[in-house]
């Protein structure tokens, strides 16, 4: 399964709806490009979409850490929304849990960015 990635604006914040399998290779580069591409353009508020992320290798994971690391040096926020239970605990496992400000529902994720 591919990874496919597609972007939308709730209130001032960028929602990146993400699906498949971020892994070694096609899925991080898709990732990757998403976020330094909407870093690029000023996107500041970036929210990701988990929910229909089926598996996240360790590549993935550095992904997710290094796009979290650019935003946040770009200015910008980045937060996870919609964990699957294998996200979840994956997160859990290598303590990056609390690394990433993690939601559960989309309105309050929104919300989050305006507190």
């Amino acid at each position: 399964m591919t990874m496919k990635a597609s972007s939308r604006q709730v209130d001032g914040v960028t929602i990146v709806d993400l699906s498949g399998r971020i892994t070694l290779g096609e899925g991080s580069v898709v990732l990757r490009d998403t976020v330094k591409d909407l870093s690029t353009q000023g996107h500041k508020k970036i929210l990701l979409n988990l929910g229909d992320v089926t598996y996240i290798d360790s590549s993935g994971i550095g992904e997710l850490v290094s796009a979290y690391t650019s935003v946040r040096n770009a200015g910008g926020e980045l937060k996870l929304l919609n964990l699957t239970k294998k996200v979840h605990d994956l997160l859990q496992i290598t303590k990056l849990y609390t690394v990433f400000d993690i939601q559960d529902d989309e309105a309050s994720a929104i919300g989050a960015f305006n507190r």
